[in-house]
């Protein structure tokens, strides 16, 4: 039986406060022994400095990194070269996505992730762990579900070894989106983004602009909360532990977790089951 697996996403912060904050989360989430700690990169590499600089951070401080990478508003050999820096240094994770150009940016052609995938295999072969997105309540801009499905499927064919999925708080999206890609002849495993509710308008903001589904009876429970920040949080922990449960008891290879910098939900949730 494969060992459950473990991983947790952080973004750059922008202050030496905020880098010396995040250092003390992701020390207390590696006694946890993730697979993998993944860092962001900002639209059309907005923070691709500051990734680098972090994912390098992480990976001498002896932590397994994946950063992200995306073309975005940079030329191949930009985006070479950013990966010939991490091979150098030994970085063996690598999440690839679409990603989306600046703003302000004039119509330039977005490369998709299976054509980023397969441009890395050409460029450095097998040594890269590509971890890729998938979407169990299917990406905003897709143009139906089987063609979604499709496009993950491309993603492979091209060369990714897992997916790593957009949060969700419906399990059934989850279980059939799975259905779905097995039936499309997907069989690498796919991962379930957690995340953990700590702010309902922060929750509000990020699900708008990722296309991710509250369910109405959580949005209006969420909702009643108010100001009640310790109240949110323990019915948050709650509910995602809940899921998660469920997830784990339906086959979920491993959760992703979406920490926002933080650590004390993940871990709550994560005590929860036995696994903290």
């Amino acid at each position: 039986m494969a060992e459950f697996s473990l991983s947790f996403e952080f973004f750059p912060p922008k202050t030496e406060e905020g880098r010396a904050r995040l250092a003390a989360v992701r020390d207390r989430l590696a006694r946890l022994r993730p697979a993998f700690f993944s860092i962001t990169y900002g639209a059309g590499g907005s923070t691709r400095a500051h990734t680098r600089d972090l994912v390098l951070e992480f990976h001498r401080a002896g932590h397994p990194v994946a950063p992200h990478l995306s073309f975005g508003g940079d030329d191949e050999e930009a985006v070479r070269e950013l990966l010939a820096t991490y091979r150098q240094a030994g970085v063996r994770h690598l999440v690839a996505l679409r990603g989306d150009l600046p703003s302000g940016m004039g119509p330039r052609r977005l490369v998709h992730a299976n054509e980023l995938v397969a441009r890395v295999r050409a460029w450095f072969g097998d040594h890269f762990h590509i971890k890729v997105a998938a979407y169990p309540e299917i990406h905003p801009e897709a143009e139906g579900y089987r063609r979604d499905v499709h496009w993950l499927a491309e993603k492979f064919r091209a060369g990714a070894d897992c997916a790593l999925t957009q949060y969700f708080y419906n399990a059934d999206a989850y279980f059939y989106f799975l259905d779905e890609c097995a039936r499309a002849g997907i069989e690498r495993p796919i991962y379930p983004g957690i995340m953990p509710i700590a702010n309902y308008a922060s929750l509000v903001r990020f699900s708008e602009k990722c296309g991710a589904e509250i369910p109405r009876w959580l949005r209006w429970r969420l909702a009643d909360f108010g100001d009640d920040e310790a109240g949110l949080f323990a019915f948050g922990v709650e509910v995602v532990s809940r899921l998660c449960e469920r997830l784990r008891a339906g086959g979920a290879p491993g959760f992703h977790f979406y920490t926002l910098n933080r650590a004390e939900a993940s871990l709550a949730i994560l005590g929860n089951l036995g696994l903290a």
